[in-house]
């Protein structure tokens, strides 16, 4: 049974419980009983919440026996990346500085599954303050692929790309500054929405980029993303970013079919931009001839290189991150893991200049797909995979390699990441559909169509429950001596971080120095010439107490 209840969607479940075939406390107690199996491989939770989740299932159960129906949500145990607040339940970002972090109230999205009728199993392992990389110096070890146990799930919502894939969970909510969603979907064979800016609240959420970030469901099935959005999304004055808007019924159109859609497909992508392995590209080829079979008028399309969009979002995002957390950076560096420290270290040599430059290239961005959001109904694009080795990580990779990601999160545009295929070891690729702003319905249905005419979504992980974790020799990181910096800009860097007041042991500030020419390269290419006039893509508002 706990097989078999564990492997059904969230569509299926639901079913099943409001007709009354299936308890939410039989539901529950099978997939603790599955966490209890498979964690100690998977390492996808930092806090399994036991009891709770039994409380829930309990009252869910009366309130369904008494024709108290909720919703599809009620009684579907569900987890959270442990950057959503839970009132009496550490969140711990992922960080040792949050150990001891116990919200006093639940963050929106929390309290909105919660309303749902849904039942929390527990806190998803993160990459540190959502970012970073698979780190071996945190207080908790990675996530391990359900499809190959040392292998990457993909980052940050690590924990709820394995949790969902391995059916330790219905659903999760991840977060996605630069692909934190799409990424593990992608890596782990799963569903990840990634939605629209101002769509979903982040309130309660520790914040990694108040300019980028974004909340969605990853879940099983393309309806099964329909319907924990339909749970979440929504105004909410206590996020500034938060914008009101009608929100549609997300399941309402998913078989409508595609036939006569407009698709525009960024094969300069993969094919040029962030050049992709023979079994990604015929996966994205496979998966465009499918599109066209579905009747979708489908052609190649182009935007900016991808390189310029995470030039963008890493100059905004990454002066944000050192920003929320520079308190603790400049008095207690050697409190965060390294792969953080080699990502957030660097911000310290971006200047005020520089953020704002990137900020209206931002508006120029966004600005400039006014015609293809016009000419398309969507656009198309790769995430990537198969997922490397857990041990074959270097931190200089989020400097050195634009991905196809963070175009999405610039544009603020919402992108579903579904499985388009496998590679030859067996290992998940995905795929990318972006939607205009606040057209999550059209970019559901689509990959509703694509899923539906495949069998990919079928497959699941062949997990086994006497398995033990492959021992893996964590990758080592000696930063490597700055090339490209002349003893004068060394210099600079050095004294930009004592400016900051930044207190820097040798190995911290080799760290620093290691990326720096990246940086300042990027720093570089986002001071592009504006008019006088040009605005930076801010959202300015009046605090509600004064009434407006």
């Amino acid at each position: 049974m706990t097989a078999d209840v564990c492997g059904l969607s969230i569509a299926e479940l639901s079913r099943l419980l409001r007709a009354r075939k299936l308890s939410p406390v039989e539901l529950t107690k099978a997939h603790l009983a599955r966490i209890e199996t498979y964690e100690p491989q998977l390492d996808a939770f930092i806090t399994v919440t036991s009891d709770l989740a039994l409380r829930q299932a309990k009252r869910a159960q009366r309130e369904i026996a008494a024709g108290n129906y909720r919703g599809p949500m009620h009684g579907i145990p569900f987890g959270l990346k442990d950057i959503y607040n839970t009132q009496g339940i550490m969140t711990s970002a992922g960080s040792k500085l949050c150990k001891e972090n116990i919200p006093a109230q639940d963050s929106t999205c929390t309290r909105k599954l919660y309303e749902a009728g849904g039942i929390l199993l527990g806190k998803l392992q993160t990459h540190e303050f959502a970012h970073g990389g698979p780190s071996f110096d945190l207080p908790w070890p990675p996530a391990r692929n359900p499809w190959n146990l040392a292998h990457f799930t993909g980052g940050s919502s690590s924990g709820s790309g394995a949790a969902v894939a391995a059916g330790l969970v219905a659903g999760a909510l991840g977060s996605d500054t630069g692909g934190s969603i799409r990424g593990p979907a992608s890596f782990c064979g799963i569903v990840g929405m990634m939605s629209s800016a101002g769509l979903v609240s982040r309130a309660g959420v520790v914040p990694n980029s108040f300019t980028l970030d974004h909340c969605g469901p990853m879940t099983r099935s393309v309806e099964d993303c329909a319907i924990m959005l339909q749970a979440i999304a929504g105004y909410d004055p206590d996020d500034g970013g938060s914008i009101p808007v009608q929100i549609p019924n997300y399941r309402a159109n998913l078989k409508k079919g595609i036939k006569g859609m407009r698709i525009g497909v960024l094969r300069h992508v993969w094919e040029e931009d962030v050049p992709q392995s023979p079994e990604v590209v015929k996966a994205m080829d496979d998966a465009i001839a499918t599109l066209r079979k579905l009747g979708a008028k489908v052609e190649d399309a182009r935007v900016r290189p991808a390189l310029e969009y995470s030039d963008v979002k890493v100059v905004l995002a990454e002066t944000e991150i050192y920003t929320i957390n520079y308190p603790d950076l400049a008095t207690r560096a050697g409190d965060f893991g390294e792969d953080f420290l080699s990502r957030a270290l660097p911000a310290c040599l971006f200047q005020s200049s520089d953020y704002v430059a990137a900020s209206r290239e931002q508006r120029r961005m966004i600005d400039e797909m006014a015609p293809l959001w016009k000419k398309y109904d969507a656009l198309v694009s790769v995430v990537f995979g198969p997922a490397p080795g857990l041990d074959k990580h270097h931190p200089l990779n989020f400097w050195a390699r634009p991905n196809a990601n963070p175009m999405a999160n610039v544009l603020g545009c919402p992108s579903l990441a579904l499985c388009n295929g496998y590679s030859a070891d067996g290992l998940p690729l995905g795929m990318q559909i972006m939607g205009r702003p606040f057209d999550e319905k059209t970019a559901l249905r689509i990959g509703y169509a694509y899923e539906q005419a495949t069998d990919w979504h079928q497959r699941r992980p062949q997990l086994d429950p006497d398995a033990r974790q492959p021992k893996l020799t964590p990758p080592t990181h000696t930063p490597a001596k700055p090339k490209g910096l002349d003893a004068k800009t060394v210099a600079l860097v050095r004294s930009l971080a004592a400016k900051a007041q930044l207190q820097l042991n040798e190995r911290q500030m080799g760290l620093l120095l290691e990326a720096a020419p990246y940086a300042l390269a990027m720093a570089d290419r986002v001071r592009r010439k504006h008019e006088r006039s040009a605005e930076p893509c801010n959202v300015f508002r009046f605090p509600r107490s004064v009434g407006l």
